[in-house]
């Protein structure tokens, strides 16, 4: 009899990120999430998910599958730290001058000589040269559409160059004319800052916006708009059509403090593409950073409008379950391995354990990266064998546990500093926490405000402003905020009746928001995931 072929010790399911996966373009799982994606008609254009969630690996596969209709824009490569660092740009920022339409014209006209660029190929001065004459002759009749081509040729031999070196060109000439406006028509002085004793022609801090906000004010939207037009009638076509993807607008890549304004504007300025036939401009997000989004006072009072054109990234057990299936099926044609699921690959089922893939799912936020990194915990202990055992999964889980703990912290650390000091006040509770039980931990928390060296005095005196105030409040009052939080970033779950399960954000995300629902809770719990980490006092590991 043949041996059954054994795990080699190096297996793996593939990497956690979709820029680290050697086996993401083989092993693709089609959500329907990617469905919509890919979809044409699909009028949702901004996919927003949590870290994890498979935003980046499906902006990847659709750059795989319609590699010669997609333009990828790299943040990183827009220049942007650069732009934001400007003295101009922080003078003008410290006078409260609303900058939006800067930001948008930039936005637009990145937007614009991408598409150009990549429709055309204009790569070197004459390829820019004959698509220039072509699109004039198309135009002839339209002297608005001639005028909007002007603003093309603003840019002489430069237009074919990086993106980032054409719009540093953009932020520089910006940067002259406020630098003008004060008297130095050379350039914006050099450590000049916003304050009384400044030689700004003695003008009160009010009028120097106003005039500097002019300035913003006169920006060539009127021709970036008629380009737009353009971009529709007569540069996409059936045959062109164009996917725009713009991934990793995280805060690493600009200063924090106009990162809100600099995404909103992008959002603000995809609402206006959304006009062009044959074009599709999708951009991922992280959930963290989209609710933080302040649509309201510069937002164009378009809230609505953006949240209704939002693809939340989400998966079920079953689409999990096909995802690491359609891995253990490749990786078993590379390895020599007989399996066809990863339920193959498991333990068996058994009455104390129950059912291994539940078992590993139960302690994901329901995201692929959780999945494959717990499937690749238990595969490293399982060389040399023909199938995992019950063993290995316990043993892996608790490094597994350790890991996803510092990812959740990695995750939030931005918006909430500190954020990992109350993850250990958590360390060893019960596995059911009653009312007095969490609330004495709450406690705990708040109390962390009086530690010299806790980085989240902002966010948690905020959270907690009802306990350091004169007069009663009630549970609600002084919990639910804090409560809803953890439930927010997935480390705490509740049920409302001793006898239901406990429910989490990806299960019910309103779920802590009405009094009445905070109230009928019974317990609180530590999510599956974490246990581990965090030593909670279970009775056993089902």
């Amino acid at each position: 009899m043949s041996k059954k072929p054994r795990l080699a010790s190096n297996l793996t399911l593939g990497g956690e990120q979709a820029e680290a996966d050697p086996i993401l373009e083989h092993a693709f799982f089609e959500s329907n999430d990617f469905r919509m994606i890919e979809s044409r008609s699909e009028p949702r254009c901004f996919v927003v998910g949590r870290t994890g969630s498979g935003k980046s690996a499906a902006f990847q596969q659709l750059q795989e599958s319609n590699a010669k209709h997609t333009i990828r824009i790299d943040p990183e490569d827009l220049s942007l730290p650069y732009i934001t660092d400007l003295q101009a740009v922080r003078y003008l920022d410290s006078l409260n001058v609303n900058l939006d339409l800067f930001w948008i014209a930039l936005w637009k006209h990145v937007l614009i000589v991408e598409i150009i660029r990549h429709r055309y190929d204009v790569s070197n001065a004459q390829a820019k040269d004959r698509f220039m004459q072509s699109l004039r002759e198309k135009l002839a009749k339209d002297p608005g559409k001639r005028a909007a081509l002007d603003y093309l040729d603003e840019f002489e031999g430069r237009f074919w160059c990086e993106t980032d070196e054409r719009v540093r060109e953009i932020a520089n000439s910006f940067t002259k004319r406020v630098g003008g406006e004060v008297g130095t028509p050379t350039g914006f002085p050099v450590g000049m800052k916003a304050s009384a004793d400044l030689e700004v022609v003695r003008q009160t801090k009010a009028e120097q916006a106003d005039r500097f906000q002019r300035i913003v004010n006169e920006t060539q939207l009127a021709k970036l708009n008629r380009m737009i037009e353009v971009l529709s009638e007569h540069i996409l076509d059936d045959q062109h059509y164009t996917f725009v993807v713009i991934d990793d607008l995280d805060r690493d890549w600009v200063d924090e403090g106009l990162a809100n304004d600099l995404i909103r504007c992008l959002f603000r300025t995809v609402l206006d593409f959304k006009r062009v036939r044959n074009l599709r401009i999708l951009v991922a997000l992280r959930t963290n950073i989209f609710q933080e989004l302040d649509f309201g006072s510069r937002g164009g009072g378009q809230e609505e409008k953006y949240r209704a054109l939002v693809l939340n990234m989400r998966w079920t057990k079953e689409g999990l379950v096909q995802m690491l299936d359609e891995r253990i099926r490749y990786v078993s044609t590379t390895s020599g391995l007989d399996v066809s699921s990863i339920q193959a690959l498991l333990p068996n089922t058994n009455r104390t354990m129950g059912n291994p893939v539940d078992y590993i799912l139960d302690r994901t936020l329901m995201r692929p990266r959780d999945a494959i990194a717990f499937v690749n915990e238990c595969l490293a202990l399982g060389g040399g064998k023909s199938r995992l055992t019950w063993e290995n999964v316990k043993t892996a889980e608790r490094s597994y546990s350790s890991k996803r703990l510092l990812a959740l912290r990695d995750e939030w650390k931005l918006t909430y500093p500190g954020i990992d000091k109350v993850f250990r006040i958590f360390n060893g509770v019960p596995a059911r926490m009653t009312r007095l039980d969490f609330e004495a931990r709450c406690d705990e928390v708040m109390m962390l405000l009086s530690e010299p060296d806790f980085a989240g005095v902002r966010w948690l005196t905020e959270l907690s402003s009802n306990m350091w105030s004169p007069g009663e409040f009630s549970s609600f009052e002084l919990y639910q905020p804090l409560a809803r939080t953890l439930f927010e970033i997935g480390l705490l779950g509740c049920n409302v009746r001793a006898s239901a399960a406990p429910a989490f954000f990806f299960d019910d995300p309103l779920l802590l928001e009405a009094e009445s629902s905070f109230n009928s809770v019974e317990g609180f719990y530590i999510h599956r995931t974490y246990q581990r980490a965090l030593d909670v006092q279970v009775s056993d590991r089902r």
